[in-house]
C-alpha cells in the first residue's frame, strides 16, 4: 500500500486518475473529509459548536471557503479543526482499506492524501509517492488555474510544506514537469512496481 501526495498545482489529481485507470484502488482523503462533515455528522456538530453558525451556508452545509479563510489566518483554529476532522478521516480510511482488502487481497491500494507528510499518515506505508514540479512551474500553473496574481499564488504555495521538502521525503517521485505522456508512463511504471509489492506484502496500515 502506498500514499500519494504533492503540492498545490503539481498535478496530484491527474496522477491519481492515471493510477486508477491502471487498476489501483484510490482512497481519496479529500472526499472522505467532505463526507465526515456532512450535516448531522458528529464532526459537523463539533465544528458548528466551535466556530458558530456563521460558517454555515443557507442550506445548512459548511461554508468551506469561509472556513478556509478563517483557519488560513489563525493557526490555533486550524489546529482545532484538524483535531475534529482528522480522527474521523482516519477511521473512515481504515474501514475502506479493510473493505478493499477483504474483496481483493492483492489490490494496489493508494491513499490519495494532500497532507500525507504533514499529518504523519505515512507510517507503515510501503511507499510514499510525491507528484513533483519545481516551485516556479508550480507558481505558473497555480496562477493560470485559479486566475490569481503571483503574490496570492505564492501565499498559497508557502502555506504548505515546500515541494522540495516533500520530494526529499518521498520513496517514489513522479516528475510532472514534462509532457502528459511522460507523466502517464511514470505512473504506469509506479503501478507495476506497486502491483509486484502487493503480491509480496500485506502493506498493513495504522494511524
Amino acid at each position: 500500500m502506498a500514499g500519494l501526495t504533492g503540492g498545490i498545482a503539481t498535478g496530484k489529481s491527474t496522477v491519481s486518475g492515471m493510477l486508477a485507470e491502471a487498476g489501483a484502488k484510490i482512497i481519496d482523503a479529500d472526499k472522505i473529509a467532505r463526507d465526515v462533515v456532512e450535516p448531522g455528522t458528529p464532526a459537523y456538530r463539533d465544528i458548528v459548536a466551535f466556530f458558530g453558525r456563521a460558517i454555515l451556508l443557507a442550506d445548512g452545509t459548511l461554508d468551506r471557503k469561509g472556513l478556509g479563510d478563517i483557519i488560513f489566518n489563525d493557526p490555533e483554529k486550524k489546529k482545532r479543526l484538524n483535531a475534529i476532522v482528522h480522527p474521523r478521516v482516519y477511521q473512515r480510511t481504515e474501514a475502506r482499506i479493510a473493505e478493499i482488502a477483504a474483496k481483493s487481497p492483492d489490490a494496489v491500494i493508494i491513499l490519495d492524501i494532500p497532507l500525507l507528510l504533514e499529518t504523519g499518515m505515512r507510517k507503515n506505508l510501503a511507499e510514499v509517492i510525491v507528484v513533483y514540479v519545481p516551485e516556479d512551474l508550480q507558481l505558473q500553473r497555480l496562477m493560470a488555474r485559479d486566475q490569481i496574481d503571483a503574490d496570492a499564488a505564492l501565499a498559497r504555495i508557502r502555506s504548505q510544506m515546500p515541494i522540495e521538502e516533500k520530494r526529499s521525503l518521498a520513496t517514489i517521485v513522479i516528475d510532472n514537469s514534462g509532457s502528459l505522456a511522460n507523466t502517464r508512463q511514470q505512473s504506469l511504471d509506479v503501478f507495476t512496481h506497486l502491483l509486484r509489492q502487493s503480491k509480496q506484502k500485506d502493506g498493513s496500515f495504522s494511524v
